[in-house]
């Protein structure tokens, strides 16, 4: 009994100092703000402490001119190995061509190294520890070299990376086709490419505690409202969290109303998209590794907008900017509009259609709201099963769900034929919506408002419909009222909400963003165009013709 006590409390021993010992980031945490001591030894002992045992971590000690002892620390898979070798290890360990014959001495090795050795135009001194593991960590290389109380820190990140593509979420017909994709940099490129301005300022920070991800801001300077750019950066230095992994983790931190289904943050995978909000005035946020873009501020009237609203002619895209707001109303009423019409106000029905409507669902044996409830759930699982599935296989299944089951359905008794035509006309109304956070929202708030249209009929559908506008109206994003321009209304927003006016009349920036200049187009542009026009082709003027 006596020895089995004993090992137990060895054992409670034992667990008790490997609990005890730290971790790597508690001992980077002990380190901060410490400087480096120009002992080699004692900073290769700290780089195995923290970073470990790990097989892409490498460490190679050398010798600089063939004199100093030093070493080179980087992440094998996230650097260019070759530029690591022919740019950074080779010229540190000959002595440069014009120093040939010459001792080196150590108080001069600092400004050699900087002005005569090293390559990389990216480079930079650093004495604090933790400064040192955020760039190897980064996929930067760290040279440190014994007696210099200061290491180099160089930028040699290289990631393998998918190429430039279409957006994937946002099909386009007339416009750009090129998308964002995970890395920042590349990212950046695309915006600096469409916006060649040195107006165009972007902002780094880092969010994370752990992955340390890096976070842009970009705006134009002079358009944007400063307070707007203050705000912004308070609310995204508030956030305190171990890891972010995607954009959608601030969207969630920085929108005003954390409980409301309606997005107040505008994500998009174009860049020329986020140039056009940009030079509105508005603000835009990436983050590395994510290939959405988070736009700021944001209001309703953008979700159903597309890129072919401004890239084809008013006339046309005003009619169909129309039709896709009626079918987003359609996708979001017509099913409980159906149910309160045949529970409670059949008499509203043409005579001949409520014949052929009673006719359908004459076997039926769940009252409408019941019936209507069953078939939504099920489109919404089937919508959900296709998303989830290769696409190979969702488009197959999409097809028998609709076809097979939906007929299956309209046989055994469970659905009458008009509730899968009302259902599926609702689903297509959702699919004409251009975002999918508001299609996803409005898919959402079509249950309640069917619940309520069959226990009040259609004075339930009214009550849904007011109490939806009224939460609307009480949103803001960043003080900008939800449904602007409307509500509060604004003439010159309006030329661009239910109609696409001509781009010569929306000669200002959206009032509701407070820009600094607010002038976007020459107030008499279209009279100065027109001003001067000549039919130079007009067979009226062909005097070669006259003869004939």
């Amino acid at each position: 009994m006596r020895i089995r006590a004993t090992k137990k409390k060895n054992t409670n021993r034992q667990g008790s100092e490997t609990a005890k010992v730290p971790s790597p980031s508690a001992v980077l945490k002990d380190h901060q703000g410490e400087a480096l001591t120009g002992n080699l030894t004692h900073t290769l002992s700290l780089v195995k402490t923290v970073l470990g045992e790990n097989a892409d971590l490498v460490v190679r000690e050398f010798h600089v001119f063939g004199q100093y002892p030093a070493a080179i620390v980087f992440i094998s898979n996230m650097v260019d190995q070759s530029a690591v070798n022919t740019d950074i290890l080779k010229p540190l360990m000959y002595t440069p061509p014009h120093l040939q014959g010459q001792p080196v001495e150590k108080f001069r090795l600092r400004e050699i190294l900087i002005n005569d050795a090293l390559y990389f135009c990216e480079s930079k001194l650093e004495s604090e520890v933790v400064k040192l593991f955020a760039c190897i960590m980064k996929g930067g290389t760290v040279v440190t070299v014994d007696g210099l109380q200061e290491a180099f820190l160089i930028e040699t990140r290289k990631i393998d990376k998918r190429g430039i593509d279409q957006p994937a979420t946002e099909q386009v017909i007339r416009g750009p086709r090129e998308g964002f994709i995970e890395l920042l940099g590349t990212n950046l490129s695309l915006i600096r490419y469409r916006l060649q301005t040195p107006d165009l300022r972007i902002k780094t920070m880092e969010l994370g505690r752990r992955t340390k991800s890096k976070v842009a801001v970009c705006y134009v300077e002079g358009i944007t409202n400063p307070d707007l750019v203050n705000e912004v950066n308070t609310r995204l230095s508030k956030i305190d969290i171990d890891g972010v992994l995607d954009s959608g983790y601030l969207e969630q931190f920085i929108e005003d109303n954390h409980f409301s289904p309606f997005p107040q943050v505008q994500y998009t995978e174009r860049a020329d998209k986020v140039v056009a909000n940009l030079l509105e005035g508005r603000i835009s946020v990436l983050v590395d590794g994510s290939p959405l873009a988070l736009v700021v501020p944001t209001v309703f009237s953008q979700f159903y907008q597309t890129v072919e609203d401004y890239t084809e002619r008013f006339l046309l895209m005003s009619w169909i900017r129309l039709a896709r707001l009626i079918a987003l109303v359609f996708s979001l009423v017509f099913p409980s509009i159906y149910v309160s019409i045949i529970s409670f106000n059949p008499e509203l029905i043409p005579t001949e259609f409520a014949v052929a409507v009673a006719g359908g669902r004459a076997g039926v044996p769940f009252p409408a709201v019941v019936e209507v409830l069953i078939i939504e759930i099920s489109m919404e699982v089937l919508r959900e099963a296709t998303i989830r599935l290769p696409q190979q296989v969702g488009g197959a299944l999409s097809i028998v769900g609709v076809l097979v089951i939906g007929e299956a359905a309209v046989s055994a008794g469970f659905a009458s034929p008009i509730t899968i035509v009302i259902i599926a006309l609702t689903t297509i109304g959702s699919f004409a919506t251009p975002a999918y956070n508001v299609a996803l929202s409005l898919r959402l708030l079509r249950f309640p408002l069917i619940i309520m249209a069959g226990i009040f009929g259609l004075y339930g559908v009214m009550i849904g419909l007011i109490v939806i506008l009224n939460h609307m109206l009480s949103l803001k994003s960043f003080g900008v009222p939800y449904l602007s321009p409307l509500v509060p209304a604004n003439f010159q927003g309006l030329k661009d909400l239910l109609i696409r006016g001509p781009l010569w009349w929306m000669n200002k920036r959206p009032s509701f963003l407070q820009p600094i200049d607010g002038d976007r187009l020459k107030h008499n542009i279209y009279s100065d165009m027109k001003e001067g026009e000549t039919n130079v082709l007009d067979p009226k003027n062909d005097k070669s013709q006259q003869g004939g």
